[in-house]
């Protein structure tokens, strides 16, 4: 997953990062990823509705996403392998 390109969703407003916390219990979040640029505006006009404007994909490298994993000190990724349902496949760092 290192070498491909990845889609990040981030507010417009303060620019922080989509994230998913499979764990209420936990403050431990997850940097949500998608494939592809169409999967990411998906997964916001189906989950955000009126809200999705105030968000932009933006796309970055895998060593770009390992920079923003430990700058933004996320526990790991999850990785939206379907964006209509959504399914996501976690990954924790180590």
């Amino acid at each position: 997953m290192i070498s491909q390109t990845h889609y990040l969703i981030r507010s417009k407003t303060d620019g922080s990062y989509l994230v998913a916390r499979p764990d209420p219990d936990t403050v431990d979040g997850y940097l949500l990823v998608f494939r592809e640029y169409a999967d990411a505006l998906s997964y916001l006009n189906t989950h955000a509705g009126d809200r999705a404007p105030e968000f932009g994909v933006e796309s970055v490298s895998g060593v770009q996403l390992r920079g923003v994993l430990t700058r933004w000190g996320f526990a790991g990724l999850g990785l939206v392998e379907d964006p209509l349902i959504p399914q996501v496949q976690f990954m924790r760092q180590v």
